[in-house]
């Protein structure tokens, strides 16, 4: 396992000659009419001749391809694109595939029926990439033949994969390592990726520090409300969207899956803030799944917005719903929109009262549960600063501990009676390493967001 892609760093011939060691021809996409199944082909047609969508039915694969066009608007998906469905078109397309793309929903007997069919039809050195957002490598190709596992990885992008770059690279204990390195430089040359290398763990690295951030989010709502913690937990704090309405767009059925999978496979410092919030899971039986089915946390009502009451499962509308007193968010924000970053982290930890403290408790929490997954899903925090900045657009963890100082942070966390990383302590006490987070090409001011 390597953080950050170790083909990275590669000159550009050796990367050239890794490339031309396979040849990735035709792509086959299963699941292509869900949004990260047709965003994945459509990422795919930018890079290879032929791409196949398959779906149930020809009728769903042709919708996936509609929308695939739609969201990026490039003439090559139609051109380099056909469709078809599984009883129909699925082993003559596997087996001409250089790359099988599965995107089916993330339900492992799903998965495990699909790869049924498929190590049946392809060919022994064509690779096998499941899109999974957190289920084990190793356990989707268990029992499997030595090709299907040599040639079987995680690639997981993040949606909209035309939009966002952040993509974690899973091999598992079988997959051969010319394959990994193969799908990295691919992935990175050829589509264009920020390539993430973890661990075969639950949920990954993305998943595993970004959903518990969520799903904390959500254990609050409960008692504090939805607009309420949004705010709190808001864009000053370093993310593009907030948490709530965050879970919304991925979807509560998604949202689910992830963090049952981390809540019952790991066990570690900060399990509890993993637990499904037992209102979802009755609001989910009833079909509320977020965005996909027009209510969540949030909803629309013509132009007005309204946010879920908990207690009574009605919605109001967020600007009817009183607030307390929060006016040094806007003093951060101001900082912030002068460039002043270290000015506006250090006016966000020494603002007064409750909702500061816990708002400052999330963010601790987020910091501490990032470091201490440093060895278990990344090598280093590299890896996980580049997929939470490049694939959630979140600030990393450690450009918001560079900004504050490795002192302000441990402070932080002791307040908010949260473990001290061991590597963030010796840092508070030694002055090394001056800053944890360096990239060539990102600039650390898109994550200090004023709204």
């Amino acid at each position: 396992m390597s953080d950050s892609s170790s083909t990275g760093t590669l000159s550009g011939a050796a990367a050239r000659k890794i490339l031309k060691s396979r040849n990735i021809e035709r792509v086959v996409v299963l699941g292509a009419n869900g949004t990260m199944g047709y965003g994945s082909a459509a990422l795919f047609t930018q890079a290879v001749p032929h791409v196949t969508f398959l779906a149930r039915t020809k009728a769903k694969a042709d919708e996936g391809l509609e929308a695939a066009i739609k969201q990026v608007r490039s003439p090559t998906v139609a051109s380099r694109s056909d469709t078809g469905d599984y009883d129909n078109d699925l082993e003559a397309a596997v087996a001409q595939a250089d790359l099988i793309f599965e995107a089916l929903t993330e339900d492992f007997a799903i998965k495990k029926d699909m790869f049924d069919r498929v190590e049946k039809a392809r060919r022994d050195d064509s690779i096998i990439a499941t899109v999974t957002s957190g289920l084990s490598i190793n356990a989707l190709c268990e029992g499997r033949g030595d090709s299907f596992r040599k040639n079987f990885l995680g690639l997981h992008f993040f949606n909209p994969p035309n939009v966002i770059t952040g993509t974690e690279l899973i091999a598992g204990d079988d997959t051969d390592p010319e394959v990994v390195d193969f799908v990295d430089v691919f992935s990175r040359v050829k589509l264009g990726r920020e390539m993430v290398r973890t661990a075969d763990t639950p949920a990954f690295a993305g998943n595993r520090v970004g959903f518990k951030v969520l799903n904390e989010a959500a254990q609050l709502a409960e008692e504090l409300g939805p607009v309420l913690v949004d705010r709190l937990v808001g864009p000053y704090t370093g993310r593009a969207l907030t948490p709530l309405a965050t879970v919304d767009l991925v979807g509560w059925d998604i949202h689910r899956a992830i963090v049952d999978n981390v809540f019952e496979n790991s066990n570690d410092e900060a399990n509890a803030t993993l637990e499904l919030p037992a209102y979802m899971a009755k609001l989910m039986d009833k079909g509320v799944m977020g965005d996909k089915t027009g209510a969540g946390f949030f909803k629309r009502d013509g132009k007005a917005r309204l946010a879920l009451d908990i207690a009574s499962g009605d919605y109001k509308p967020v600007e009817e719903i009183a607030l307390p007193d929060l006016s040094y968010i806007d003093d951060v924000a101001s900082l912030y929109r002068q460039g002043r970053y270290e000015e506006g982290i250090q006016a966000f930890l020494a603002a007064d009262g409750d909702e500061a403290a816990l708002a400052r408790k999330v963010i601790a929490g987020y910091i501490s549960y990032a470091f201490h997954r440093v060895g278990e899903v990344t090598e280093t925090i590299t890896g996980i600063d580049l997929i939470m900045g490049a694939g959630f657009n979140w600030a990393p963890p450690s450009v918001l501990v560079d900004t504050m100082g490795a002192d302000s942070a441990v402070r932080m966390i002791e307040e908010a009676s949260l473990p001290v990383p061991e590597i963030l302590s010796k840092a508070a006490a030694s002055g090394e390493p001056r800053r944890f987070f360096s990239h060539p090409v990102i600039n650390i001011g898109k994550y200090f967001v004023a709204g």
